[in-house]
């Protein structure tokens, strides 16, 4: 990404894009009209650990914010790297809607570190078998962060800087 980019998007409860920016648009590869509608997780990379997605999850649908890395696929296969900040959107009776996405340029010195910790979170998934896998990488990232006696917002905002 390139330093002044936010990557915006916005989703119904189940994940469908409603919108998204045209640098949303333009990093995906897809055009507006393939976007809208499809699932988010269309630009989910394959090196992605289920158990971010599942904290991320838990998370907003909890009313709370969510702070992470994402490794994001373009359309044509190439990636690229995002901070992301997704927070629930809400009526006016203060109703959750859906959710906002916004995404800017990671701290790229810090991307071997996440990059590495994410592929121990797929070994273990992979290993533990479909059934247990989010269960088994997410035991794994509490332990980590148990060990840096930090919380996963608070390791990923230090990450960040």
């Amino acid at each position: 990404m390139r330093e002044n980019d936010f990557i915006v998007s916005k989703t119904d409860l189940s994940g469908r894009i409603t919108y998204g920016n045209r640098i949303f648009i333009e990093f995906a590869g897809y055009t507006e009209k393939e976007i809208l509608g499809a699932q988010h997780n269309i630009v989910r990379h394959p090196d992605m650990p289920r158990a971010a997605f599942s904290l991320a999850w838990s998370l907003i649908k909890s009313k709370q914010e969510f702070f992470g890395f994402v490794k994001n696929m373009s359309r044509d296969g190439s990636f690229y790297w995002v901070f992301t900040h997704i927070t629930p959107s809400y009526s006016r009776n203060g109703k959750v809607i859906g959710y906002l996405s916004v995404r800017r340029k990671p701290n790229v010195s810090v991307l071997p570190t996440v990059g590495g910790l994410y592929k121990q979170m797929l070994d273990i998934e992979k290993s533990a078998g479909p059934s247990k896998a989010i269960e088994a990488s997410t035991k794994f990232l509490m332990d980590f962060l148990a060990e840096k006696g930090a919380s996963y917002e608070e390791f990923v905002l230090s990450l960040q800087g």
